[in-house]
């Protein structure tokens, strides 16, 4: 059997979309009879982290492609132009290839597009992992003018997509009710995301359990882009928390240089803005915080999604300090002990909000096992499996 993986981030790049399809193709290495091949693109989530990988790699029953792209930032112009290049390349590669099902994982639609193509192209059986709602997402972050024209042509592209799939899996039950309104006759699956096994060394953590510090010391690791809202809710917070918090935020993405512009602006000194580092060092800069600060824009579309981060935030053990609403906010209420959780961009409810959690290390057993990556990938590969070895024909 012949499984083709689309996926726009694939390890060593750091981001969501790579670790989870990563975790998925080492479970798929176990099926012996499987043959996976992987077109992905070079590392490139981020300007500022660079790091070398090969582009064509092969081992055992797994072939990897990674496409190169043209050099980018985060504008949309730019995100256009790699993809289209992606696009272009990865349909050369699978020209004259044979496969049994088609497998792509899209958080902003275009690589659930590109399978849709192949798919069709080949009468193959499309197996697609959605990890946000692209069209909800654009009418928020977009300007309104460049929203009315996109939002129809983006429209079409999602009905295309989505009605080419036999089975869908949405990352978030957040996502439940638009995607059964618009699609109601699609086969769905809910396998969420989860904590790779970098986070689960908890002896480790307990080496360094955080005592009642002076200064809390404060980490957020992540994009920071429109999505994220960093730069709208971090400059009037740290600069109310002078003297009581520091800010490490660790990341990169289209509104760092608005976020660096907003702290300048307002004259706040307590908020470091450090480059992405690799998972190592990040796990060392988590275990070095008092708490991990999440937030998300205040926009309709974030309140059906399931942040990542969430993840491995819990597996840490640290307090965890969240600006997110909708199904995001229910998830930690219900699922992660020791975390406050305020309305996005609310700096005074979340000041309010930060002598509830407790300084100390938070035993999170039950979440850790519930969540683990490695067995929520494992599922998730004998469910493609399966599928693509149903017998679909089209």
């Amino acid at each position: 059997m012949r499984i083709l993986v689309l996926s726009f981030y694939y390890q060593p790049d750091l981001c969501a979309g790579s670790f989870r399809c990563t975790a998925l193709v080492e479970e798929l290495k176990k099926y012996s009879h499987c043959e996976t091949e992987i077109i992905t693109t070079l590392p490139n989530r981020y300007v500022s982290f660079s790091v070398d990988a090969q582009k064509l790699e092969k081992e055992s029953n797994t072939t990897i492609h990674r496409v190169a792209l043209p050099s980018h930032k985060s504008g949309m112009i730019d995100q256009i132009r790699a993809f289209f290049t992606y696009y272009r390349e990865a349909r050369k590669i699978v020209a004259n290839e044979n496969y049994d099902v088609v497998y792509a994982t899209s958080s902003r639609l275009f690589t659930a597009f590109l399978g849709a193509r192949v798919a069709n192209k080949k009468r193959l059986p499309l197996y697609l992992d959605i990890r946000d709602i692209f069209v909800d997402t654009i009418k928020d972050v977009l300007s309104p003018k460049i929203g009315l024209f996109a939002k129809p042509v983006f429209s079409f592209i999602e009905k295309y997509t989505f009605k080419r799939a036999q089975r869908i899996n949405l990352v978030s039950r957040g996502f439940k009710q638009y995607f059964e309104q618009r699609y109601p006759e699609i086969d769905y699956c809910w396998y969420t995301n989860g904590i790779d096994k970098e986070f689960l060394d908890i002896e480790t953590i307990k080496e360094t359990e955080p005592k009642q510090p002076k200064i809390l010391q404060v980490t957020y690791a992540g994009n920071l882009g429109e999505g994220q809202g960093l730069h709208n809710i971090l400059p009037k917070l740290a600069k109310m928390l002078e003297g009581r918090v520091e800010f490490n935020v660790i990341g990169d993405g289209g509104r760092k240089a608005q976020l660096e512009n907003a702290l300048t602006s307002n004259g706040v000194t307590n908020v470091k803005l450090l480059p992405p580092v690799n998972r190592d060092e990040l796990i060392t800069c988590y275990q070095q915080a008092d708490i991990l600060f999440l937030h998300l824009n205040d926009y309709p579309a974030f309140k059906k999604v399931l942040p990542s981060k969430i993840f491995e935030y819990a597996a840490m053990g640290k307090p965890v300090w969240a600006g997110v609403s909708g199904y995001a906010a229910e998830f930690l209420n219900a699922e992660v002990e020791n975390a406050a959780v305020f309305e996005p961009g609310n700096h005074q409810q979340a000041i309010q909000l930060l002598d509830s959690l407790d300084m100390t290390l938070t035993k999170r057993d039950d979440f850790i096992t519930k969540y683990s990556r490695a067995n929520i990938m494992s599922k998730m590969a004998k469910d493609l499996v399966d599928f693509a070895s149903s017998g679909m024909k089209l």
